[in-house]
């Protein structure tokens, strides 16, 4: 009889293999991060009250991606997630290539900005100055931990990610808890007016980027128990966790404290809205929860680049060093991803470049539901919810660059520069190298007609010398 559909994905490169739940926690890990403890004072400066309301819309639009990279996901097993969907899709090219090292480069540079974000929380609470000396080390420090942990195997790090997840979701609990009773309703009523609406429209374009770390489940599928089951079920579970705590977490926050102290407190708008219930403890518990947040991101960050690294690695599309095995049967990709992480941590201000990451990802969106478009009579689809991402993630993106515009000039010709410089680096490069992608046929589809047309010939092999035998 053919095997079990849980042994024919590949065989893992880090060891044991995640369940369920730890993959849940590693998405859960990278969407619930250092955004959600810093984010509510600019939600409150766009949609005012109806901050609730624009996690809601936020959350639909994610769902609306979510559901390409789950049917594509749980069939194409691969982990270099969503440029092996693009790949199957566009096939290998220029294109191809260059969304691939944007991609890459979105996890080096979220591994900076994570590091740089807990170093400025943890100083302060150890009662530190902020010297360049302390942020340096701090920030180099914190990516060599999680670099050692990634070194232990896929199973260490969903383990840790889990353990880490609940303890972050625990103090926002209880956040929500104590604050829920003392909530104002006239703060948390939505207003309809023409300014309330387009701010936010605007705070969607933003908001909707904090579901992003969904995607990184399709990035550990081969490292996954079953994932043509729990790719779908990892994907869906973790952005309703990550809705439901964004709404209770924003319902507290504008509901505890008036817009303009929310507005005031900018990046500690959390810890503030603690303040009416919870007094000088809430401070001191905001900033534990954002340790843990950053954490948990910066570990599901490092391990989800480095199987980016060294899946593209494995395809020929980055260099051969990253496919070098080292020690604890690990790749140079790990090693190169956390070393220019901390590079860029240490040499440059993020603030710009995380709004042109931002922005990558919404180009990589879009090529993803294009490429579900065109491959949805080979691996199954609704053409009608896989149109409608398309068209809603295609006007979420040009409001994204509006806002840029309005608000960052920098960041727009930023943005325009990264997606064109990328495609320029591909053209070379790839003239130079003649490198190009290893299309890999790892869909289950695949692998289990190929296992049933071996059971047959084994039966089949067996059968004849029997018949032979009663038919001389």
């Amino acid at each position: 009889m053919p095997k079990n559909n849980s042994s024919i994905s590949p065989h893992s490169k880090y060891g044991n293999k995640m369940g369920l739940w730890q993959v849940i926690a590693l998405a859960v890990g990278t969407m619930v991060g250092a955004s959600i403890f810093s984010i509510f004072g600019l939600g409150a400066r766009l949609a005012g009250s109806n901050l609730p309301l624009v996690f809601v819309l936020s959350g639909a639009v994610a769902l609306l991606v979510a559901y390409s990279y789950a049917k594509l996901g749980c069939q194409i097993i691969s982990d270099a997630g969503p440029i092996e969907f693009i790949l199957k899709g566009l096939g290998d090219g220029i294109l191809t290539g260059a969304l691939s090292i944007l991609f890459w480069l979105t996890y080096v540079i979220s591994i900076a900005l994570f590091a740089k974000g807990f170093a400025s929380y943890l100083l302060p609470l150890l009662g530190i100055p902020a010297t360049s000396l302390a942020s340096s080390i701090t920030e180099a420090g914190v990516v060599l931990v999680f670099l050692v942990l990634g070194l232990l195997g896929s199973s260490a790090v969903g383990k840790a990610e889990l353990v880490i997840v609940v303890i972050k979701l625990s103090i926002l609990g209880l956040f929500v808890a104590l604050g829920i009773w003392s909530i104002k309703p006239y703060l948390v009523t939505p207003s309809f007016t023409p300014s309330a609406l387009t701010g936010s429209i605007n705070a969607i374009a933003v908001f909707f980027l904090s579901y992003m770390g969904f995607g990184l489940v399709t990035n550990a599928s081969e490292q996954m128990q079953n994932p043509q089951r729990n790719v779908p079920r990892a994907i869906y579970l973790s952005i309703l966790i990550v809705s439901f705590v964004y709404i209770l977490v924003s319902l507290v926050a504008v509901g505890n404290l008036t817009l303009p102290d929310l507005i005031k407190a900018e990046d500690n708008a959390l810890a503030v809205a603690a303040e009416p219930f919870l007094g000088q403890t809430g401070f001191l518990l905001i900033s534990l929860g954002a340790l843990f947040s950053i954490a948990s991101a910066l570990n599901a960050t490092l391990f989800g680049g480095a199987n980016v690294a060294y899946a593209l690695a494995r395809d020929g599309e980055l260099p051969r060093m990253f496919n070098r095995k080292l020690w604890f049967g690990s790749s140079e990709g790990l090693y190169f991803t956390a070393a220019l992480g901390i590079t860029f941590a240490l040499m440059f201000n993020l603030n710009g470049i995380a709004s042109i990451t931002s922005g990558v990802f919404m180009v990589i969106y879009l090529f993803v539901l294009f490429s579900h478009w065109k491959l949805k009579s080979q691996y199954g689809g609704n053409p009608l919810i896989i149109a409608t991402g398309l068209v809603v993630v295609a006007v979420v993106f040009l409001l994204l660059l509006k806002y840029q515009w309005g608000t960052d000039r920098g960041s727009f010709y930023g943005t325009c520069i990264v997606l064109s410089g990328s495609l320029m680096l591909e053209t070379v490069y790839r003239g130079i190298t003649r490198r190009g992608f290893i299309q890999r046929e790892l869909t289950l589809l695949h692998k289990k007609e190929k296992e049933l047309i071996g059971e047959l010939d084994k039966e089949i092999s067996q059968l004849l010398p029997h018949q032979q035998r009663q038919n001389p």
